[in-house]
Parts: C-alpha cells; structure tokens; sequence
C-alpha cells in the first residue's frame, strides 16, 4: 500500500440522503485505514468530522501514533479501527474503551491468520513480517460491507435522531460495494483455478472471496528484487505457472521488462489502504475491477 493523505475535513454525504447536524452535535471521528475513514464519510455526511492521522508515507499497519495522536484520538467520540491485526500499537496506549470500535470484530471466525511468514525489510520501516492475522478486510467486498455496518451503528449509538439518514447512507454505500462485488466474482469466475501471483501478501481475502489462485512474493514496486528472489521466482512458477502479477502500485519498469522477459505481465490491484491521491475508495475498487479483468482475456 502506497501513499497516505492526512486529512482533517467536513464531509458532503454522497447519498440522497444527508445526514445534517448542529455544528455543536457534529460527530469527531478518527479512523485508522482509509477504507473505514471512506465508510465513515459515506455514511455520516456533514454529520461528523472524519480525521485520518496517519502521514503520507506511512503505510496504516506499520504507523505508530505520536503523543498528540492519542491526545487527540482521546477527544474524539468515535475511534474506528479496522482490527484483524492491523493497529498493533493499540497496547501500548490507553484509550477509552468506550469510543473504540472495531470494525471487523463481528467477523473474527473469518479472518485470514497467517503462517510460516517471511521476515523481511524495505523502505524506513525497517524489517518486519507480514505474519498473524492479515489485516486487508476489506478486499473482500462482503467484509467491507459489514465493517461499514458496524461504523453506522456506532454512530446511531452516538446520534440516534440521524439513525434514519445514517441507515439510508449505509444502503446506498451497501449498493455500490455490492455492485463491485459482483463484478469481482464475474470476473474471477470466467477462469476459475488461472494461476495468478501477488508482488505482496495482502491479498488473502481478495483470493479467498473471489476464488483467485494467487500466490505471492515480497516484492515492492520501487525496488530491484535481487537474484536470490528472481530465481525464487522462477522455482515457484514451476508449479504456478502464472503469467501475471499483480501489483499494489504501479512498478519500476525495469521490473516491469525484466518480468515480461520471463512472460509475466504486470497489473495494478491497488489494496486502497491508503487515501488516493485522486478518487476516493470506491473509484479505485472499480478501477482494479478492469485492471483484473485484463489478466482473464
């Protein structure tokens, strides 16, 4: 997952529905992953304030908050975490219990745990393993939908006169996830068993919803994976005879030749982790919808 945008605004709700609020009354809400902070301004409207803390060039699960983080997640009425794993430092502060809501909490028996993971080390985070349990919820669209309701019942827990529009900007959010859905199953099921590979581990709901046979390596896209991990590569191909990788941001193109060289093809399936710098959640999820459909010709 690629660039984060910190973000501090009001909202428009993107529904008929709006949900209208005293400025008094406007819900503060933080969210800890874009794709719950999307969620929350979907639903809310002008009816809270979505702050999304996180720097731009942290990805969600390896940001630790700094003090005035804390401080000023401790002001807000409503903490939404994506869960699965994802926000680490959450013991290693004090929060109040009452605020939190996580997300994917009421899907825990579903959730991917990983195993057997690779240690490894890019950019300024240093080394670290994408072991536990994979925090990526929300690829799998019918996930998402629930971690959404979760976030509209927070709210109406917090506002309970705006539960009507609430409820209304949930189904219309509901809709559009759904709609995506869809397509990723139709796409997905016109080769079912088409050997794919991942450039990251972060596509285990993906595959799981939708049927991908994907395996992946650690490979990021702004840099050369040495020789020990293109022979990997090549090991693995042996048995998954992919001819696509599909990618979380657009790579290097040298990486692009050098696997084309070996007939692979690069695609971009961006997780959305991260705010976009243009779009929003949704346009992104419609726009891996095509770049998908382009490895099923």
């Amino acid at each position: 997952m690629r660039t984060l945008r910190r973000i501090l605004v009001i909202v428009p709700a993107l529904s008929a529905s709006v949900a209208a609020a005293a400025p008094g009354d406007v819900l503060q809400v933080t969210a800890t992953v874009y794709p719950v902070a999307y969620f929350a301004e979907r639903i809310a409207g002008s009816a809270a304030r979505v702050h999304f803390p996180v720097p731009p060039d942290v990805d969600p699960p390896f940001w630790r908050p700094r003090i005035p983080d804390i401080a000023a997640m401790q002001k807000a009425d409503l903490i939404l975490l994506n869960g699965a794993d994802l926000e680490k430092w959450r013991t290693q502060f004090t929060l109040p219990q009452m605020k939190l809501v996580d997300t994917s909490a009421g899907f825990r028996d579903r959730q991917i745990h990983i195993e057997n993971a690779v240690t490894h080390s890019h950019g300024p985070g240093g080394q670290h393993a994408h072991g536990g349990t994979a925090y990526t919820t929300w690829l799998d669209l019918e996930l998402a939908a629930q971690q959404a309701e979760a976030v509209a019942r927070a709210m109406t827990r917090k506002r309970p006169g705006l539960a009507a529009a609430f409820n209304s900007n949930l189904a219309a959010l509901k809709a559009d996830l759904a709609a995506v859905d869809e397509e990723l199953k139709a796409v997905a099921g016109t080769k079912p068993g088409l050997p794919l590979l991942g450039s990251h581990p972060v596509y285990q709901y993906l595959a799981r919803r939708y049927g991908l046979n994907l395996q992946s390596v650690h490979w990021e896209p702004n840099e050369m994976p040495p020789e020990a991990e293109w022979q990997a590569l090549q090991r693995l191909r042996v048995g998954h005879p992919a001819q696509t990788m599909l990618w979380e941001a657009a790579p290097n193109p040298k990486i692009t030749e050098r696997l084309a060289k070996l007939g692979v093809r690069s695609q971009v399936f961006d997780p959305c982790g991260n705010r976009p710098p243009s779009g929003d959640f949704l346009s992104v999820m419609r726009a891996n919808v095509i770049s998908l459909r382009a490895t099923y010709p």
